[in-house]
C-alpha cells in the first residue's frame, strides 16, 4: 500500500486522523469488503493520492473491522468519506463520486504553490489596491490553471471593476464541475446581474422613474440588478418580489428566477432568504 494511504483503527484514529489533519487534509475512507461502489471508488482515490504525492493523505477505515469506529462517527452508508483538515471534519462525501469531483473538493484544502501569491493578490484587494490584485491573480492563473480558488477570486474581482467581458471569458474557462459549484453559480449569478445593470441608468434615476411609473417592470428589473451588485439585497429582493405579483411573463419569469439567483448568492442559512421564500411562495400560490 501507498505510503500516503494507511488503514485506520479506533486506536490509530486520533494520531492517523486529526493530528495528521493539522499538516494536510486527511480524507477518511470508510469501505467494506462486500461494498461494489467501494471498490469502484478505491482506484479512483489511490490515482488522485498518487497524483498528488503527499499534499493529502487517505484513511481507509474497513467497517466491518472497525464496527466500534463506525458508529462512533454515525456512518449509515456506504461509501461515506469525510475530509478533514486542522482537527476539523470540513467535507462529508456520501455515496461513490467521480474524479473531477473529488478533484474539486480536495482542490479546496490541498495547498499549492500558488496560493501565496493568490493571498498577496487578495491582500492587494483588501488595502484597495484592486488593480494590482487583478493584474497578480491574472499572472497566477496563467502559471497555474488548475487553481480554480485563484480564478473565481480573479473573476469575482473582475465582476466587481466591471470588466465583465474578462470575466465571462474566464467564467467559461472553468470546468464545468466548478462553474455547478456553489461558488461557481453564484458569480453566474453575478455576472447575470452585472450584465443587466451594466446599460441601465443610476439608480437615483432609476428610482425616479418607478417613482413616475410603479408598473415598469424593467426600470424596476434593472434597479435590483443595481442593488445587488451594491449588496443592498432586501431592497433588490423586494422589486424582485413586485415583479412577480406584477408580471410572471416579463422577461420569462425574469423575477423569480433573479429572486431564486440572489437566493443563491446569498445561501440557505441567511435570515432573508427564509423570509423571502415563504413570500415567493405565497406569491406563487
Amino acid at each position: 500500500m501507498l505510503t500516503n494511504i494507511t488503514d485506520v483503527t479506533n486506536e490509530t484514529f486520533q494520531t492517523a486522523v486529526i493530528e495528521r489533519s493539522r499538516d494536510v487534509p486527511v480524507l477518511v475512507d470508510y469501505w467494506a469488503d462486500w461494498c461494489g461502489p467501494c471498490q469502484m471508488q478505491m482506484p479512483v482515490l489511490r490515482k488522485l493520492v498518487e497524483e498528488h504525492d503527499g499534499r493529502f493523505l487517505l484513511a481507509k477505515v474497513n467497517t466491518d473491522k472497525e464496527r466500534s469506529l463506525s458508529r462512533e462517527h454515525g456512518i449509515r452508508s456506504l461509501p461515506t468519506m469525510r475530509l478533514y483538515r486542522n482537527g476539523d471534519m470540513v467535507e462529508e462525501i456520501l455515496g461513490a463520486q467521480t474524479e473531477s469531483t473529488l478533484r474539486i473538493i480536495l482542490d479546496r484544502y490541498i495547498d499549492r504553490p500558488s496560493d501565496t501569491a493568490r493571498e498577496a493578490a487578495l491582500e492587494l484587494h483588501r488595502q484597495g489596491d484592486t488593480t494590482a490584485a487583478i493584474a497578480q491573480l491574472e499572472q497566477t492563473v496563467a502559471g497555474d490553471p488548475a487553481n480554480t480558488r485563484a480564478a473565481l477570486d480573479l473573476i469575482g474581482l473582475q465582476i466587481g471593476s466591471g470588466k465583465l467581458e474578462a470575466a465571462e471569458t474566464g467564467y467559461a474557462a472553468l470546468p464545468r464541475d466548478v462553474r455547478d459549484e456553489a461558488d461557481g453559480t453564484r458569480l453566474r449569478a453575478l455576472l447575470d446581474f452585472a450584465a443587466v445593470a451594466r446599460s441601465a441608468a443610476s439608480d437615483t434615476d432609476l428610482e425616479q422613474q418607478l417613482q413616475a411609473d410603479a408598473s415598469n417592470m424593467e426600470v424596476r428589473y434593472q434597479l435590483a440588478a443595481q442593488q445587488v451588485l451594491a449588496e443592498d439585497y432586501e431592497a433588490a429582493m423586494d422589486n424582485l418580489m413586485a415583479i412577480i405579483r406584477q408580471d410572471r411573463k416579463f422577461r420569462d419569469d425574469a423575477g423569480r428566477k433573479s429572486l431564486l439567483a440572489v437566493f443563491a448568492l446569498l445561501g440557505d442559512d441567511n435570515e432573508l432568504v427564509g423570509s423571502y421564500r415563504r413570500k415567493l411562495f405565497n406569491a406563487i400560490h
